[in-house]
């Protein structure tokens, strides 16, 4: 739902990068999950949060000052799934970043450009980052828009897409 980029102010407040649709979205939610990979996951609770600029400041009740706040950069934030909206397999309707994590991305050739890596907001748009079977590019880039979006199925996860080896 989102990573946190650092402390704000003294009195344990966090700076977080949401990948929600809106800002404030995660502030729908009183409590959050922090973890990642590395670490063991813990139920924090939300006591207030606004926006900030182009961020979102959160302030939890398990982190009283800034040096506590400080630890938790890079940390990812979670909701548990059957807190947030059902949104049908097909993709249709909408899908969550997770969903696509992992999914195949084959293009109208029908050629398999590999899988999605991750997803990232540029400002315009939200772009797929592709870890390719192509053995010369590292990444591919798409642009998740539907001009070059053409299906996205999650009861199969694959992604079909309007994009070429040489773009």
């Amino acid at each position: 739902m989102g990573h946190i980029i650092g402390s704000y102010g003294i009195y344990g407040w966090i700076k977080i990068s949401p990948y929600t649709e809106h800002l404030d979205g995660l502030m729908e939610y009183s409590q959050w999950w922090l973890g990642n990979e590395n670490t063991e996951w813990q139920k924090v609770h939300v006591i207030n949060g606004r926006i900030h600029g182009t961020t979102l400041l959160a302030k939890l009740k398990e982190y009283a000052d800034r040096t506590q706040a400080t630890k938790l950069k890079g940390t990812q934030i979670a909701i548990p799934r059957d807190w947030l909206p059902d949104l049908p397999e097909n993709g249709a309707d909408g899908y969550y970043w997770a969903d696509l994590v992992n999914a195949k991305v084959i293009n109208l050739k029908g050629e398999e450009l590999g899988t999605v890596a991750g997803l990232f907001e540029t400002g315009a748009n939200d772009v797929l980052r592709i870890t390719g079977t192509d053995k010369e590019k590292e990444e591919i880039l798409i642009p998740c828009i539907s001009q070059y979006v053409v299906k996205v199925d999650l009861k199969h996860a694959q992604i079909i897409v309007d994009w070429n080896w040489d773009y």
